[in-house]
């Protein structure tokens, strides 16, 4: 499932990230080399760091 339109982030890429240690979106951004542009995915991507960080 794609994520983020605008950067073109999966949702395996958000999973990725969280489990490299990634905690926020803005974190996830960083880990994936991409910078945030409308922000309209930070609760979706929020919520699998979440999911991720609670299965760890």
């Amino acid at each position: 499932m794609v994520v983020c339109v605008c950067n073109a982030i999966r949702e395996s890429q958000v999973r990725d990230a969280a489990r490299a240690g990634s905690l926020t979106p803005c974190q996830m951004y960083r880990a994936l080399g991409r910078q945030p542009k409308c922000g309209q995915c930070a609760v979706v991507a929020r919520a699998i760091i979440d999911e991720e960080r609670t299965a760890a």
